[in-house]
This record gives C-alpha cells, structure tokens and sequence, in this order.
C-alpha cells in the first residue's frame, strides 16, 4: 500500500510530468484523465472532476459531473513515454460529487463482490493467461490483409522477431510491477500466451487493464498489431483468457484445497463449482462479450462446448489442473470460455458472484466428464448443457438469471444489455461476403 507522501516523492524524485488517471467504461475500454503533476496531490486528497456523460452508456445527465478516486496501489511509472514527458499512472474508482462509489463504475462492481465474499470470511485470487495475436502492420499502416508475424506452432521456439518481441513484452510489465509466469507460443501463426501470477482479483483485473495497453503499445514500436479479438480468422484459432481462481482465508489458507478428495477440492470448493457450472451460460454475456467470440467457443481449438467439468478433459468448461504432492496450496480451478477482450472487472464480479451463488445454496456437483468417458459414450453428449452459440443467446439467458444481473447492478446490466443487444442486431444486418459468394448465383 503506497501512501500518499510516498507517491508524490516517487514523482518529485523521478521528475514526472504528467499523471494519466485511468478508469474504464462499462465495456471494459481504457478512458483517461491527464493532470500535470503538481495537481497529483489535490487529485489524490479530493479526487478530480471529470464530465461522466461524454463517456457513451456511463451517466445520465442528471448525473454527468463525477469524481475520479485515484488507488494509490496502482501507481507505476509508464515506461513508454519520453524522458523529457515522463508520465505515471494510477488507476481511479469514480465517485459522484456526494462521494458515493458510482453504482455504473465496473471497477465499483468487482469490489462489491469481494466485499460479500469477505463477509462470507473468503478473499479471491486468480491468475489469467492471456492469449494475443500479433500481425504485421503494412504500409500506410495498413492491416488487412492479415499478415502474422512467424508461422511457428504450439509451444515452438518464435523466430527471432517475434521472440524479441516478446521478451520485450515481458521486460515492459516486469518494470510495470507485473510479474510474468511465463510465456509461449500458442497453437496459431502468430498466436502468443503470457501467464500472469496469481493475485488477489482486483489487483488482477488491474494488470489485464493493464497489460492489454503495454502488449499494444511495445507492438506497436515493432510496426506490428496485438490483437485481442476472440477470433480474427476463420483460419486461425481463437484467442482465450483462461482464468485460474480459488478462495483463501483471510491468513491466506487455500480454501479449496482437500487432499483426501479424489480431485483434491474440497466441500466449499465443489459448491464453488457447481455454482459456475449453474450459471456458466448466463455468464458468457460478460466472458465472451463479443459476436466474435462466439467464434471461437465451440468451434476453435480447445475451446470449451459443454457445461462440464473434468480433470483431463481441456474440453471441459472448467478444469480442475493437476497439484503435485506438497503443492496442494496451489488447488484451483481452472474456468476456460472467459477471452480477452471481455471486462476484467466485470468477468471477476460475475466469476465470483456465480462461485458464491453455488456456496450458499450448497449446489450439488455433478459428475466429472472426462475424455475417456465420452469415447465410450457417446450418447452422453446429448444429455449434456451446452453454451451459447451466440452473443444473442447469451444475452437472452444472462436476462433470466437475477444472480449475474445482481453482481453487476441494474445500472450496469441495463446499459450493457443495451448495448450489446444493438451489436448483435447490427451484426445479423450485415449482408457478408461468404453469403454473396454462396448465393448470388444460386437463386
């Protein structure tokens, strides 16, 4: 915890000039607020007014002028910018000018969450490991067509270029206080996976916001485009967030761990389980927010069709990883439909709202669906819940279900249903090229 005194020191010592305050909108895109320096202080004791109606589906009129709250834990120097511009960051929560969180913040949502989940005596943490593209940037910065960067495969060694850039990737949010787990080549051209270490969610959803800028901004030096987008081609596989969770005391103990269990969870953490899996379908609104991303679920590699669970299977929903004797602490569940381009604070707030859902209801689990279980049965597969195949039906289902609404508040999921109900029936207007090619000639 940084305090005040100690900021404002790091920012005389390190002759930074400028602040960015950042904050997101309801679907999860960085907005920001540039102070000069000298008005850090009065921003970190009071907050700094900003007009919250410019920000599209965010205020209503009545409720424009709002107040962005700096968290002093968020505080890192941005590596990026010039010497002679050096600027630093801070992460902000918005307040209405009566100082009361604002009920259509999503950062305000997530925090709502973890505060019942402290009441319940359990703190959250999760660990994501965010997949990415990365294409060539042509002239006239031109995208399109598609050109990826190296044509190697799944955990292949990158050819030099990308292996640079890479490493520079990992160096920048290391400097960011970022730390890195890891990092390797994914199964598509072009197509890469950072790991970032566990943390507590909200520390967590703040480094996704973050990395996502830093990986866009270190590509952009190389003439190169990181891409988020779920699936960018049809030849291509898509790009998942897979997010790694489990509940700890407040002294840190794992809450889900059971070594006598078969699959080393315990009670808590199998109620944890079922309550996912109950609202697994209604939570893809948020964890796959896009038309695209539908794309990718059920028909891309590796991503998950069934509402189901298992220790093997990687086609299963959720996955329980395998723990090494003496590592049980390190028990988690490993849910995979989530992708990066969905709203960090929105996709932990819903991740755990439906967790905790399971806990207080004491849901029953059912039983695991393993790979080797559906090649001797196949017939099992009708019987089994599947997820939405499209942003459409993962609106409809999220509309029925009060325990996800409820975690994002009636302000949020009115304008987000809004929202994304006008990107669907925009989507289905479009006339594409695949159905000129199939029917013009034909009827």
């Amino acid at each position: 915890m940084m305090t005040k005194e100690q900021i404002l020191a790091a920012v005389e010592e390190q002759q930074i000039r400028f602040i960015d305050l950042w904050f997101t909108d309801i679907m999860g895109m960085v907005k920001s607020v540039t102070i000069p320096s000298a008005a850090l202080e009065s921003a970190l004791t009071n907050g700094t007014h900003f007009d919250g109606s410019a920000i599209e589906g965010f205020a209503r009129v009545a409720e424009s002028d709002m107040r962005l709250i700096p968290d002093p834990n968020t505080f890192v120097v941005l590596p990026w910018d010039d010497a002679d511009e050096r600027t630093a960051r801070l992460i902000c929560t918005v307040h209405t000018l009566h100082g009361e969180p604002f009920i259509g913040d999503p950062r305000y949502a997530l925090v709502k969450v973890l505060r019942q989940a402290e009441e319940m005596g359990f703190t959250y943490q999760t660990g994501v490991e965010l997949e990415f593209f990365l294409f060539r940037v042509g002239d006239g910065k031109a995208l399109l067509p598609l050109k990826v960067l190296d044509q190697s495969g799944y955990f292949d060694m990158s050819s030099s270029p990308a292996k640079g850039v890479l490493r520079r990737m990992v160096t920048m949010l290391t400097s960011m206080g970022i730390v890195v787990d890891s990092t390797h080549h994914e199964n598509g051209a072009g197509q890469h996976e950072i790991d970032l270490e566990y943390d507590h969610a909200l520390a967590m959803a703040d480094k996704v916001l973050t990395a996502r800028v830093a990986l866009k901004t270190v590509a952009s030096a190389h003439n190169l485009h990181c891409t988020f987008m779920p699936r960018p081609s049809s030849s291509l596989p898509g790009s998942g967030m897979h997010t790694h969770q489990s509940l700890h005391t407040t002294d840190g103990s794992n809450v889900f761990m059971d070594p006598g269990n078969e699959y080393g969870l315990s009670q808590t953490a199998r109620y944890f389980l079922a309550g996912q899996l109950a609202h697994a379908r209604a939570m893809c609104a948020i964890l796959s927010p896009l038309v695209n991303s539908y794309k990718r679920l059920g028909t891309s590699f590796e991503a998950p069709v069934y509402v189901t669970w298992a220790h093997i299977n990687r086609g299963a929903l959720i996955r329980v990883p395998h723990i090494s004797a003496g590592k049980e602490a390190h028990t988690r569940l490993e849910l995979r439909c989530p992708d990066p381009s969905s709203n960090p604070y929105l996709a932990s707030a819903v991740m755990l709202a439906a967790g905790l859902d399971g806990i207080r209801q004491q849901m029953p689990l059912p039983d695991a669906v393993e790979e080797s279980l559906l090649r001797q049965d196949r017939n099992r597969l009708r019987h089994l819940e599947v997820l939405p195949t499209s942003l459409g039906e993962a609106l409809e289902t999220l509309g029925q279900n009060d325990v996800i609404l409820s975690a994002l508040g009636q302000f949020i999921s009115d304008r987000y249903m809004t929202a994304k109900r006008q990107e669907f029936d925009e989507y289905n207007r479009q006339i594409t090229a695949w159905e000129l090619d199939r029917y013009i000639n034909q009827y």
